[in-house]
């Protein structure tokens, strides 16, 4: 069971959009799709989902060409779609019977979910009385409440605190687990670090960075050191002529261009007496490596 996108392009008003993109997703796992505003990710999310018609290329779901009748997925736009006056429990009820739900099944996992989400006191509210993550996790759950087999999820962190993130990522790990196949798109590098095995980066509907997270990050020379001491380095620091990106509490980020500098650093400090507490040379983050493919 895969999802496979085969040099798939869309054109509006003239305009390419979506130009010749590629992407397999072959088993349960969470891809992550990156790429500034306008990059062409929503585009192509909604043609890997059905939503709109592509202009050339194969997009494929077990094998057979996608249309929203033989695709079960859930989908968490970036644009919220929760209707203020309603009652959540209407508004969950009315998406999963959309979904093709009978009544029962559609209140037992309700029920489920707004237990696991901590939304319980909410469903007979309208959304209107919900704080902004309150509304994220609800609709969460109408991306989710019918089993699909494949999530694509827009922003999911958006408005939520570190207690309700905490809550989410928990939940996508299960999905994982579960067998889900998971699409994820976030500005927030550190996120899609976390959960994201491949990714592919969009830069004007063109991709310009695919693969395995870690043989991408593999390729990249070291960039940083990290050193937790006991005193202030900073004299030594310069000595070596290296740039302090981060400094709290004697715990430093230090820039390098190579390592040898970070090791000849960490001899002197160790011959000097200064007592190191944790000394880390780091490859550069997802934050670097989109900003250098897509920051001009």
């Amino acid at each position: 069971m895969s999802l496979v996108l085969k040099d798939v392009s869309k054109t509006f008003a003239g305009k390419l959009v979506v130009d010749n993109i590629s992407l397999t997703i072959d088993k349960p796992s969470v891809f992550g799709l990156l790429g500034t505003n306008g990059a062409g990710k929503t585009t192509t999310i909604r043609m890997l989902l059905g939503i709109i018609k592509k202009d050339k290329g194969e997009i494929t779901w077990k094998g057979k060409a996608v249309d929203r009748k033989n695709i079960n997925f859930g989908y968490l736009p970036e644009e919220r779609g929760v209707y203020p006056k309603t009652k959540i429990i209407e508004q969950l009820m009315y998406f999963a019977e959309l979904k093709g739900m009978k009544k029962e099944d559609a209140l037992n996992s309700i029920n489920k979910w707004a237990k696991e989400l901590k939304v319980e006191e909410y469903l007979q509210m309208p959304a209107e009385k919900l704080s902004k993550g309150n509304q994220q996790k609800i609709q969460f759950m109408t991306a989710i409440i019918h089993n699909p087999e494949l999530v694509v999820l827009d922003e999911p962190f958006s408005g939520l605190d570190p207690v309700n993130t905490e809550i989410l990522k928990n939940i996508i790990i299960d999905l994982v687990k579960n067998g889900k196949y998971v699409i994820m798109s976030a500005h927030q590098m550190h996120t899609i670090e976390e959960f994201c095995t491949n990714i592919l980066i969009l830069d004007k509907g063109k991709t310009v960075l695919k693969g395995n997270l870690k043989e991408i990050k593999e390729k990249y020379p070291a960039n940083r050191v990290q050193i937790n001491a006991e005193n202030s380095i900073d004299s030594y620091i310069k000595e070596f002529g290296l740039e302090i990106e981060n400094e709290k509490n004697n715990e430093y980020t230090i820039k390098i261009s190579d390592e040898e500098k970070a090791h000849q650093l960490l001899n002197k400090l160790v011959s000097n007496g200064v007592k190191i507490n944790r000394f880390e040379i780091m490859k550069p983050t997802l934050n670097d490596i989109f900003i250098e493919k897509v920051g001009e």
